[in-house]
């Protein structure tokens, strides 16, 4: 059986062959990052390649990006540690998808449409939207008469 964090980045890694701002970009590899050390304990470019779906030389080039911008610190033939900001950014990242897959899942929607539509639009919500999907996820559950209508009717 698969761990949550080799899902997210297989989610992550198909979600990234279509085409995304860059901001969206700097987001998934921070999340690539961040998913691969809580796995391995650390992350390499070789891996970030292979779960990002993009070549070695575009992984170096994003990394040098990151570092120079403090979200990470990066040195060529060393380990890769985020900052944390880069942790911050990885986390945020991670709570919006958390937020859209239970959603997404409480439609009735399965996991594994969920997780890569969770993964298709967790860079472009407002964080106001995602604070009141939060609250209403949390308000049906509160209401499990609601649920279970819904989901059963």
């Amino acid at each position: 059986m698969k761990k949550k964090s080799e899902i997210r980045l297989e989610s992550i890694k198909a979600a990234h062959k279509s085409s995304k701002s860059d901001l969206s970009r700097m987001e998934d590899y921070l999340e690539v990052i961040s998913e691969l050390v809580e796995l391995k304990g650390y992350a390499t470019t070789l891996d970030i390649s292979r779960y990002m779906n993009v070549s070695a030389p575009s992984v170096t080039k994003m990394l040098k990006r990151l570092d120079e911008n403090g979200y990470l610190k990066y040195e060529k033939y060393h380990g890769i540690n985020l900052t944390p900001k880069g942790n911050s950014v990885a986390d945020a990242v991670r709570q919006k998808h958390g937020i859209l897959l239970e959603f997404f899942e409480i439609l009735g929607i399965e996991h594994d449409t969920a997780n890569q539509d969770a993964e298709g639009i967790e860079h472009h919500l407002n964080p106001k939207t995602i604070k009141q999907l939060r609250k209403f996820i949390a308000y049906l559950k509160s209401n499990q008469k609601l649920l279970d209508g819904f989901k059963n009717p």
